[in-house]
């Protein structure tokens, strides 16, 4: 019934309102470009943005790994403070990936005033989740730190860090809200830009201010936190000026920020899944922390650095996914079966190429990579057997990670959420839990608990299988 009701209002205008529809489509390289080519055009400046997005966490741990004397428990310290910049980076981005979808299914049908409410809606909630966070890094961050850590040098290190990070963190939470507008409407180069941007001075500031160069107070941790929000905000403001000047199809009036419970419903409703997602990689950083600090805080060091490490491999699968995302969601929403499918297809083969290749770049590099860090030899063998087992998992995960984009570009949260709970937490916690048992009582190989991820893969990507064909099934053979 509601097909037949949409139907009958597109044509129920004489044509004009369908035929000014089909106009603005065929002007969309959404609408027309081959998705082969689209998907390389959108998809490598959105890769770019995201692996300099771990570039941020990257830069900060190898400088601050090197500071005289107390490198290895400031890398610690950044450690336990980096659950919660996950957490932060998740709802942000979770919420654009729902505004991204909404407002490209609506150009997709045409409806410009939907799309420009999706963009004002998506700014009110970035205001609200700034608000939270800031709140929590005046009252909450310490509480936090100390859960996870005794050593008082440790906990002083990483509260002074997280508390600048989150109450100065309106820079990555407006940053990522126009990002994936830009990218929605097609401009991915323009968010890539301002990443760019924001990156280059993060990475200059660094060590003026971590170790006190031209004159500037030795600020060690305080130092790296402030040259990483100030890159964000640099960030921010260049995507918010080429989202004015470029998004002309999108109206930026006052009434548009007014909450609207429909569109923020229709936000979350996709982006939900995404932010739970992408949390649970918070939640999972943060109980295997407590997990692997029975065995020791080396462990704890060097599965942190590790994570941040691989960050800049999973991250450019993510840019992609993000890519893939508005495409199959446009087309979806153009009805196009054709077209979702090529999205799907060449969606899922270019995300495995990206993991193969950062597989054999991890497996090659291994022992550089960690010595870039200045840990000391027992915790640099553990960076070292980390980076070599779980990058085993990189085309299960490859696989999941495009999966996920699919299944949210296909109002299919729920199966998106299922995965993510699955290869985060699921197949994770107990398994490492029960690793860490083995080697508490006396097993003799510690990174025998790296074999926890490319189980969880393994095991997730078959659930995943199973719920694409049902998707198949039941929406894209419909089209």
């Amino acid at each position: 019934m509601n097909r037949v009701i949409t139907i009958s209002r597109q044509f129920g205008s004489g044509g004009r309102t369908i035929g000014k529809k089909v106009a603005n489509q065929t002007d969309n390289k959404m609408a027309t470009m081959p998705v082969q080519k689209l998907m390389l055009s959108m998809g490598i400046p959105m890769i770019l943005s995201m692996m300099l997005q771990a570039v941020y966490n990257i830069v900060d741990s190898a400088f601050v790994s090197n500071i005289p004397g107390v490198g290895e428990v400031a890398l610690n310290a950044l450690t336990l403070a980096f659950p919660v910049q996950m957490l932060m980076v998740a709802i942000s981005i979770g919420t654009g990936v729902g505004a991204n979808a909404l407002l490209s299914k609506s150009l997709g049908q045409g409806d410009a005033k939907k799309a420009s409410l999706t963009a004002g809606n998506a700014v009110f909630l970035a205001t609200i989740i700034y608000l939270v966070f800031m709140i929590f890094g005046f009252f909450g961050v310490n509480a936090y730190i100390q859960s996870q850590s005794q050593n008082e040098v440790v906990i002083e290190m990483a509260t002074d860090y997280l508390r600048i990070c989150c109450t100065l963190s309106f820079g990555i939470v407006y940053f990522s809200i126009f990002e994936k507008v830009l990218q929605a409407t097609g401009r991915s180069l323009y968010s890539t830009i301002a990443q760019v941007a924001g990156a280059i001075v993060n990475i200059v500031l660094d060590p003026i201010l971590i170790y006190g160069w031209l004159g500037l107070p030795e600020m060690g941790v305080k130092g790296a936190a402030i040259a990483t929000v100030v890159g964000q905000c640099v960030s921010f403001l260049c995507a918010l000026l080429f989202h004015i000047r470029y998004n002309t199809e999108i109206k930026n009036k006052p009434e548009y920020l007014r909450p609207n419970r429909r569109i923020i419903g229709g936000i979350y409703a996709i982006g939900l899944p995404a932010i739970i997602a992408q949390a649970l990689m918070s939640f999972m950083t943060y109980f295997l922390n407590i997990i692997f600090v029975k065995i020791g805080e080396n462990v704890v060091t060097a599965y942190g650095l590790y994570y941040k490490i691989q960050q800049f491999i999973l991250f450019a699968a993510f840019g992609l996914r993000d890519a893939i995302t508005p495409i199959v969601s446009f087309n979806y929403g153009m009805r196009s079966r054709e077209r979702v499918r090529d999205g799907i297809k060449y969606g899922i083969l270019y995300t495995l190429m990206i993991m193969l290749a950062g597989f054999l770049l991890l497996e090659i590099f291994a022992n550089p990579l960690a010595a870039m860090f200045g840990l000391t030899g027992e915790t640099e063998s553990l960076c070292i057997s980390a980076i070599r087992i779980i990058s085993i998992s990189y085309l299960f995960a490859g696989a999941n990670i495009a999966l996920q984009g699919i299944f949210q570009a296909l109002d299919s949260g729920l199966e998106s959420l299922i995965i993510s709970v699955c290869r985060q937490l699921l197949f994770v916690l107990p398994v490492a839990w029960g690793f860490t048992r083995m080697v508490i009582h006396g097993f003799s190989y510690t990174g025998v608990i790296w074999i926890t991820f490319p189980i969880a893969e393994i095991l997730s990507v078959v659930v995943a299988l199973i719920f694409m064909r049902r998707v198949n099934n039941r929406k894209i053979k419909a089209l």
